[in-house]
């Protein structure tokens, strides 16, 4: 990938101005947007357990599984997941990106965020259930991570 930067430079002659064009090679991928797809691969993920969260809590009651069903069970979990993806964004420094703290850090927003929402509506938040998403959420997000760590450490032998 090629780009051209053009500066305005003056001629030492008389005074008047001349552009100078000058041909780049872009890298294919700086660091920051490394940074940003690793960020939104690892939101995805997130998002993806939350899914699994909210079918495998449905499925456990017998209620249907349909994509609307499944939604409408996770919307609040998404929405607090969002904002724990918003701190860090907004405090990029608080934990180490995609460590094991970074997992515990949105699973703590996704349940409180998640928890508060569903009291906003009316939807359940009994003592168990909170409990039980505690442990799942615990489970799921920073689990993926240590999973990932482990399978990149065996990959590097």
């Amino acid at each position: 990938m090629h780009y051209l930067d053009i500066k305005i430079l003056a001629d030492c002659d008389d005074g008047a101005m001349v552009p100078s064009l000058t041909r780049h090679t872009a890298e294919p991928a700086t660091a920051v947007t490394r940074t940003r797809l690793a960020a939104l691969w690892r939101a995805g993920v997130d998002a993806a357990a939350v899914l699994v969260f909210a079918a495998t809590g449905r499925a456990s009651h017998a209620e249907a599984l349909s994509p609307g069903g499944v939604l409408a069970t996770a919307g609040p979990f998404l929405v607090g997941l969002g904002l724990g993806w918003g701190l860090l964004r907004w405090r990029p420094d608080l934990v180490p990106a995609g460590s094991l703290r970074e997992g515990v850090l949105l699973a703590g927003t996704t349940l409180i965020g998640g928890m508060a929402l569903r009291a906003l509506l009316g939807a359940g938040t009994a003592p168990a259930f909170v409990v039980v998403a505690a442990v799942v959420l615990l489970a799921l997000l920073p689990g993926w991570r240590l999973l990932a760590r482990l399978a990149t450490r065996l990959r590097r032998r």
